[in-house]
């Protein structure tokens, strides 16, 4: 903006303050309006992108068989078995009660399960248990030698010691599921509670998917939870680092007009959030604060230099358009990097941000000013001592500007040297902390009885009715028997073991026939004869496909990483091209595509910041019209991220889905206070101060703001480290290091560079 259209600018916007105030305040409550027009899910699905060819391959799996929504609860008694009267009853009591769990088709559990055996030559399926209490000691270790021997129930239903039970609901929900999940979760834990106080001697643990993703509901509502406690954080945080009342107060309705407008407009174009973008506003908030800082410290230094109210709001304006339009520019791009992202989450997190950004720099030049100019704002008589401090510490890095550049160097290389140690990787149980029932539920489940994480694989015989032939069951049965080898594994779930167990009941129960049937027309009989006897609810639609051209393996691990599921996968990809080709096919479920998410997401993120700093990079030379200056620049914008990860290495070494995007929301963040410092620099030097004198007059006049801008953002940003959601917590506490090390880095490194490089004049 040229500078005489500039002061007429400012001069409008001083001198029709009201008007201002009142056009600002119709744009904000137009675009609020918006607000009823946000939906929030909290949907795994959401995570993943509708043409994610690895969320195609899934819905495929759930179309050819009946879909996998499920919840299961285990039941653990204090005595230590649960083969026991009580035990079996209180199972036999909750799997009856969990068939009124709303939308349920299905409930299986250690007491209805149907096991098979001959009775004259006959075929009898029949619950595992029933009336619990009248059973002998006789046909307690009955129902136990057979819970304990069967493979479709050990490490399923029943812990292989025997000391934890479980039940399995399964569901059929209709679009959309959300108010279902919250239907099922309340109605399981109410039940849960009536369980615990009629069997106080048993423990009960809930998890499933269906719990999952009522989870992730509940991590988005606990974000929305933190947006007042940001606010009173960083505004009391500008109250004190201003020291006006009143400044404050201007900052924090520009702060309130930036978010309702920025999430109202996200409203009117039909925004989702998640409760990864449900920290859009926490984020827009710290952001916005920061921005707004640079012009009240300039104000009131002005102020106290003995200038009029108007006249220092128009010099500082002056001074902070273009630095603040720029920072605004670089800001926005760096969030407009998550675009690169395969979590569409992140595309509206980056998104909203970037909007949010742009209406900051808009009310920070218009609604702020007029504010300033309307309330009693007085130059805080306090500041002096902050100044001083930053004019000694001007002295101090002038005066030993070699030794800190050399000890700096030798640090950044000692924090970088931990990127190496940092590997792509996630856990979606660790995704929620203790706090969560789910997380200390699952856990136990996991750790006694079985997995959440699971592998699903379709493998088809080729041909309709297929499934009963010979040489496919024989296949089938040498995959399961490599998966249950692995030590990653913890239950597999496979055809060929009803088949051989049919097999064995219509021989008399004899072992030497549990084995695969040896021709197909047997096999196919037994089928037949096996679906015909098993009562409503207890069909094979989940595990046969309709054809009987294709069954369903189900894998359940222990709990691993993401990296570890490719991992098991791709061997056993390698297995099954190695000894059954026809049968190979991807593993689908929750699990895989979660891990691919994970693996790829860090890749396109890595592109992704790659073009950001590209981007941000080109400004910098642009806007300084300096080479040597502008390359400077980068080093305090770069260096700041390769040493908050190389010491996330030493602490931590796992990029996860929140880790994965830290640098591109950091980068744009951090290259704000360069931009401040090296344009109050540029400025010294064009007005005939030597590089030393530059810097001195840079820290006196940019340092305070400085200080204030780094301690907002990142008390901002530290108030994720309060949410028990894992992304959340790494996103806040990493972007909050980068930002530290990046004001070190603006303070100490940036000016003994400027000085060693720009020695013209000195």
């Amino acid at each position: 903006m040229m500078p005489a259209l500039l002061d007429r600018y400012i001069t409008c916007v001083l001198r029709f303050r009201w008007l201002v105030l009142a056009l600002a305040s119709l744009a904000m409550l137009a675009a609020a309006a918006g607000l009823p027009g946000l939906t929030v899910s909290g949907s795994y699905r959401v995570l993943f992108g509708a043409d994610n060819p690895h969320l195609l391959a899934f819905d495929a799996v759930q179309d050819t068989y009946s879909a996998s929504r499920t919840a299961l609860i285990a039941v653990a008694p204090r005595d230590g078995s649960v083969f026991t009267r009580e035990t079996l009853d209180a199972v036999e009591q909750l799997t009856e009660a969990a068939w009124l769990t709303p939308h349920s088709v299905r409930v299986t559990s250690l007491t209805n399960y149907f096991h098979s055996e001959a009775i004259e030559d006959e075929l009898t399926i029949e619950p595992l248990v029933e009336d619990a209490m009248s059973l002998s000691d006789a046909e307690l270790d009955r129902v136990q030698a057979i819970a304990l021997n069967e493979p479709e129930l050990v490490g399923q239903l029943v812990a292989a010691d025997g000391r934890v039970g479980a039940l399995i609901i399964d569901f059929i929900l209709s679009e959309p599921e959300e108010p279902a999940w919250e239907e099922i979760s309340n109605y399981l834990r109410g039940l849960l509670d009536e369980a615990r106080a009629a069997h106080p001697d048993l423990s009960y643990f809930l998890t499933g998917n269906v719990i999952l993703n009522q989870t992730f509901e509940d991590a988005g509502k606990d974000a929305e939870e933190l947006i007042p406690v940001v606010f009173f954080v960083v505004m009391t945080i500008a109250a004190l680092l201003l020291r006006s009342v009143y400044a404050a107060v201007a900052v924090g309705i520009a702060v309130v007009f930036v978010v309702l407008t920025a999430v109202g407009v996200a409203g009117w174009l039909g925004t989702m959030l998640t409760p990864i973008s449900a920290s859009v506003p926490i984020i827009v908030m710290a952001v916005g604060v920061a921005h707004s800082i640079h012009i009240v410290t300039t104000a009131q230094a002005g102020m106290r230099e003995g200038l009029e109210r108007n006249a220092a709001l128009a010099a500082s304006l002056r001074e902070n358009m273009y630095p603040v339009f720029l920072t605004s520019a670089t800001t926005a791009i760096g969030f407009l990097s998550l675009n690169t992202s395969n979590s569409p989450p992140f595309h509206v997190l980056g998104n909203l941000v970037a909007l949010g950004v742009l209406f900051t720099f808009i009310y920070s030049v218009t609604l702020l000013p007029a504010l300033l100019s309307i309330l009693p704002l007085r130059p805080s008589r306090s500041r002096a001592g902050r100044a001083g401090f930053f004019e000694r510490l001007g002295d101090f890095v002038v005066a030993r500007r070699k030794p800190l550049l050399w000890s700096g160097l030798l640090v950044v290389a000692a924090l970088a040297s931990g990127l190496p140690r940092n590997e792509a990787s996630d856990n979606w149980l660790h995704h929620f902390d203790e706090r969560y029932a789910f997380r200390t539920d699952t856990e136990f489940i996991v750790e006694n009885l079985t997995g959440l994480d699971r592998l699903d694989y379709s493998l088809s015989s080729g041909s309709e009715g297929g499934i009963t032939e010979p040489d496919y069951l024989r296949k089938l049965e040498a995959f399961a028997t490599w998966y249950r080898a692995q030590p990653e594994v913890l239950h597999v779930q496979a055809f060929s073991d009803i088949m051989k167990r049919v097999n064995k009941s219509m021989h008399g129960d004899d072992p030497a026939f549990y084995r695969i049937p040896e021709e197909r027309e047997l096999a196919a009989q037994l089928l037949l004869l096996y679906e015909f006897s098993l009562p409503f609810g207890a069909d094979l639609n989940d595990r046969i496909d309709i054809g009987k051209s294709s069954t369903r393996m189900t894998v359940a691990l222990d709990n691993t990483s993401t990296k570890e599921h490719l991992d098991i996968d791709a061997r056993a990809q390698a297995w099954l091209q190695d000894n059954a080709p026809d049968l190979a096919g991807p593993a689908s479920g929750f699990t895989m595509i979660s891990a691919h998410l994970s693996d790829r997401n860090v890749e396109s993120m890595l592109r992704g910041t790659i073009l950001a700093t590209g981007l941000i990079s080109l400004i910098l030379l642009l806007v300084f019209r300096n080479v040597r200056v502008g390359l400077i620049c980068l080093v305090p914008n770069f260096v700041p991220a390769a040493m908050a990860f190389g010491l996330w290495g030493y602490l931590s070494g796992v990029i996860g889905l929140g880790a994965s995007v830290v640098v591109a929301v950091a980068i744009g963040i951090i290259v704000d206070d360069t931009i401040h410092f090296v344009s109050k620099y540029l400025s010294g030097r064009r007005q005939g101060l030597s590089p030393p004198e530059a810097v001195r007059e840079t820290f006196r006049t940019v340092g305070p703001a400085l200080w204030a801008t780094t301690a907002i953002l990142v008390a901002g940003f530290l108030v994720f480290a309060s949410s028990g959601y894992e992304p959340s917590w790494t996103l806040g506490v990493l972007v909050s290091i980068t930002i530290g090390i990046a004001l070190i880095a603006d303070v100490l490194l940036l000016p003994a560079l400027l000085m060693a490089v720009d020695r013209k004049d000195s």
